[in-house]
């Protein structure tokens, strides 16, 4: 039976608006060699000082909470930084990001964080509700990258879980992809991504809880490993670093299936689209991309 979705007060909600906070991380090698690990890359070693890319930022500000303050999901409990929505499956729906400069190994990053925004939507499964968080990071005085956040809270999913997606002959009006490559993300990969951003949100290694109480068809493939794959996609055929990112997650990804990678960027203007498939060739995730020129 699924448990009726609760009355959100959103007046009371977006009193969250505009609540800050402050935390301070060191760009380690360690961190840096699990990354490169992860993306199937020959370095290994990392000096202080080295620069690396600040793709790789997500190794950074981990969820450390203690085990006593995590929710049924193991994700944190809301109430504190975070509003507390009264709705039990959360999701990452987007980011939008501006890198600036390079990470260094052994700097000390402080990330200064903000809610800007909360809003309710209508869904096909119901009310939605979103919260928008602004992170800036620092180097130093210098602002090493800026992102925003988009958090979506949703009810529960009816016992028959989702339903199924239709195979798609074009990708959301985006022109045909001038490279592709196909990786295959196996329990394995999403482990170590898991492990690498301290990720304890169930859906992604509970087999059980994530079919069982999410209904969901299998381990749920992290969003923000796929749109890693994107990015370092795009760095290493097109020799350049990234410059802004938009990204929108569509659907979700499981586990032990094969994910298209494609890339089309306008050779002029280092600027188009990546976006990854699933095996039905439905968009995952549409990454609207910017590299330097």
């Amino acid at each position: 039976m699924t448990t009726p979705t609760p009355a959100i007060d959103i007046e009371f909600l977006r009193t969250w608006i505009g609540k800050k906070q402050q935390s301070s991380d060191y760009v380690c090698p360690s961190g840096a060699a699990r990354i490169s690990a992860l993306l199937d890359r020959n370095e290994s070693l990392f000096i202080p000082g080295q620069a690396i890319s600040p793709a790789w930022y997500v190794m950074l500000f981990t969820a450390t909470q203690p085990q006593s303050q995590l929710g049924r999901d193991g994700h944190p409990r809301t109430g504190a930084f975070l509003p507390p929505v009264p709705l039990p499956r959360r999701m990452f729906a987007g980011r939008r990001i501006d890198f600036y400069s390079d990470l260094c190994i052994g700097s000390e990053i402080t990330r200064k964080s903000r809610i800007s925004d909360i809003k309710i939507k209508q869904g096909s499964s119901g009310e939605m509700c979103f919260v928008t968080v602004r992170h800036e990071l620092y180097d130093g005085k210098d602002l090493a990258l800026a992102e925003e956040q988009d958090i979506v809270y949703r009810g529960e999913t009816p016992a028959q879980g989702l339903a199924p997606k239709k195979k798609v002959e074009k990708t959301d009006g985006i022109p045909a992809a001038a490279l592709h490559k196909d990786v295959f993300i196996d329990p394995t990969m999403l482990f170590r991504y898991s492990a690498i951003t301290f990720n304890a949100h169930r859906i992604h290694y509970d087999l059980d809880y994530a079919r069982n109480v999410e209904n969901y068809p299998g381990l749920v493939v992290n969003g923000g490993l796929t749109t890693l794959l994107l990015w370092d996609y795009a760095m290493r055929s097109t020799g350049k670093k990234i410059k802004a990112s938009r990204s929108r997650n569509l659907r979700p990804l499981f586990v032990n299936s094969t994910v298209g990678l494609n890339l089309a960027i306008d050779e002029r203007t280092q600027s188009g689209h990546a976006w990854a498939c699933n095996e039905d060739g439905n968009t995952v995730i549409m990454v609207d991309i910017e590299m330097e020129q």
